[in-house]
């Protein structure tokens, strides 16, 4: 904290541009969230300002980005769906969950967790940012033609039957609760029935159209209809976002072109009086704590949500640290990373607590931060104090941007996020796994799992399950690179040069095995086939395990398992040169010694073939 005001000029100009670079989006992120703009933009004022504060990354600016917002697009849209697709019954849950994801992120980091994060394989990272690409362009093509099902009326009578039934279900229920018994008595529930008017019923069915087209299928199955009600202007005010996005950055990248395109289109549309459609209402005057959030603060309302709170926790704390690391790279600095991420917690949490949705460190906020001159957490906290300013004094302002401009924004994120680099790599990689007949990269193979599961079901369990495949593979090609380099095959054995002296006349009565590398689990089923080395004339067998580093719980069971045969045959096992990790795994099952006893483990085969000649007779 001494040194944040060393750099007071250029983290002042830092945390100025970043944050004008930041508003566009976190308007954009928090219309897509599904919370509205004033969601994305309280957002990114508490968790630029507290992540900065309390992180351990000097330069790094925070708010909404687009994979945290489309994991909170998810989350929030289920939430609603529980709650009778109400977002202001559903709105408590959703802020804890976000609450809970920030106290996880404080607990990931006060654990020391936050170095391990970087163990997520390519793959998942790669198919998963893809997928989150995709899903923003995909789900950002109705408004961007102008459509919403819920002002479809063609399509929103559609669901009239099913609406009726959703009400009446939901009246029975309640009854229920009420103790009423319906069978007994219809005459309560036809009062109740009769209660029910056409709005309620439209309400319903708007809200039942609105779930029915939300999501990537949704957005697909709804794009036929979104083609045959377009709204030109929509279209025209969402399309010259998109050009002058990417045809500003040709001129200058001094002023961030997304700033350009908002101010620009959005003055177009409201300078000339167009009909278009304007984003909610951003809410004027200080944010407001949402205390309500601690009556939903309970283990019976939070066990639910829990995995759904850690996805999120763990996905904020892969974005902060991966642009912690490309912040490392441009100031030639090193963050601490646990520190980030209890930075990040507090930032999000105290976000959650005023209404707004999750964010991580920003790339693109962050390099704008570097290079306009910032180097301290100050720039950071600069950043969220602007955009506290710009709420408070341009909030009915901000209200006019049209929608179809935040549509075209988030279209240009969605582009930009998906990760190129990893799909031109596609062709390169080498095919090293087999599936149904053809050859496959498996690293190709996880990125494809991924980036469809994540798309067209659900972006939580598709990283479990890319993070589990990609496991499961890796175990696979280490144990099969360890066994190729582990010696424990039935081949013939070569003579070492210490047994050249070898006595002539116990070579039947004594067996030599050689064992080069870890006896692990990839290398146990070539273990097991030791027996059939062993000669039926042998009395005594010696293992040279000078060059076993190491053996786990698979290999040392094995171990036992053709201990336990040889010792039915009375046939004697001594160890040479037994190394430390070995030795320890065979003392804590008592394989030393039940089997091998001390008097049969030696330090070198010098002695080892001593006691031989003095204790193993010649039979033939």
């Amino acid at each position: 904290m001494k040194n944040l005001f060393s750099n007071i000029k250029g983290d002042a100009f830092g945390g100025i541009t970043a944050g004008i670079v930041a508003l566009p989006l976190a308007l954009a992120f928090g219309v897509s969230s599904g919370l509205g703009p004033s969601a994305g933009l309280y957002g990114a004022i508490f968790i630029s300002f507290f992540a900065a504060l309390f992180g351990g990354t000097s330069t790094q600016i925070s708010g909404p980005t687009a994979p945290m917002t489309a994991v909170s697009m998810v989350i929030i849209a289920g939430i609603i769906a529980a709650n009778d697709g109400s977002l202001e019954k559903a709105l408590p849950a959703i802020l804890t969950v976000f609450l809970l994801a920030g106290i996880m992120q404080v607990g990931l980091g006060v654990l020391g967790l936050g170095k391990y994060i970087r163990y997520i394989p390519y793959p998942v990272v790669s198919g998963f940012m893809t997928a989150i690409g995709v899903i923003i362009l995909l789900t950002q093509i109705l408004p961007s033609l102008g459509y919403y099902p819920k002002e479809d009326l063609d399509f929103v009578n559609q669901f009239k039957p099913q609406a009726e039934a959703v009400i009446l279900e939901n009246l029975l229920k309640e009854e229920a609760n009420n103790g009423v018994l319906v069978l007994e008595d219809f005459s309560t529930t036809i009062k109740n029935a009769e209660s029910i008017t056409e709005a309620d019923i439209i309400k319903e069915s708007e809200t039942l159209a609105a779930k029915e087209t939300s999501g990537v299928i949704g957005a697909i199955k709804a794009l036929p209809r979104a083609l045959n009600n377009i709204l030109w202007l929509e279209v025209i005010l969402a399309l010259g976002t998109i050009i002058i996005i990417y045809g500003f950055k040709k001129i200058t990248t001094k002023v961030p072109s997304t700033l350009v395109a908002l101010v620009i289109m959005s003055g177009i549309a409201f300078g000339f009086g167009l009909d278009y459609r304007p984003i909610e209402e951003i809410p004027g005057g200080i944010p407001i704590p949402r205390v309500d959030i601690f009556t939903e603060f309970s283990l019976g309302t939070i066990t639910p949500y829990i995995f759904t709170a850690l996805t999120l926790a763990l996905l904020g704390a892969i974005d902060s640290l991966l642009t912690s690391v490309v912040a490392d790279n441009m100031t030639k600095t090193k963050h601490k990373p646990n520190k980030e991420l209890i930075g990040q917690g507090i930032g999000n949490s105290v976000a959650a607590f005023f209404g707004g949705i999750p964010g991580a460190g920003a790339t693109i906020r962050t390099v704008v931060n570097i290079k306009s001159g910032g180097k301290t957490k100050l720039s950071g906290m600069i950043a969220g104090v602007l955009l506290l300013f710009i709420l408070l004094a341009l909030g009915p302002v901000a209200s006019k941007i049209p929608a179809a401009v935040l549509a075209g924004i988030l279209i240009t994120v969605g582009i930009g996020v998906m990760d190129y680099k990893g799909l031109k790599a596609i062709p390169y990689l080498p095919k090293d796994m087999s599936l149904l007949g053809l050859k496959l990269s498996s690293e190709v193979l996880i990125m494809l799992i991924v980036l469809l599961l994540s798309t067209f079901w659900d972006l939580i369990y598709a990283v479990g399950i890319g993070l589990i495949i990609a496991s499961l593979m890796f175990m696979k090609k280490i144990g099969d690179l360890t066994a190729a380099s582990s010696d424990v095959k039935p081949l013939k054995e070569e003579v070492w040069a210490d047994e050249i002296e070898f006595p002539e006349h116990l070579k039947e009565e004594v067996f030599i095995k050689h064992l080069k590398g870890p006896l692990f689990f990839g290398s146990t089923s070539d273990f097991q086939q030791l027996y059939l080395q062993i000669p039926a004339t042998a009395t005594t067998v010696v293992l040279r395990l000078g060059r076993m580093p190491y053996m786990d719980q698979s290999g040392l069971y094995a171990l036992e398992e053709m201990l336990q045969d040889l010792k039915q045959k009375e046939i004697r096992v001594v160890f040479v040169n037994l190394l430390e990790q070995p030795r320890y795994m065979m003392e804590r099952i008592d394989i030393i010694p039940d089997f091998v006893s001390e008097e049969h483990i030696f330090k070198n085969f010098k002695s080892c073939m001593k006691w031989i000649k003095d204790n193993v007779k010649d039979r033939y």
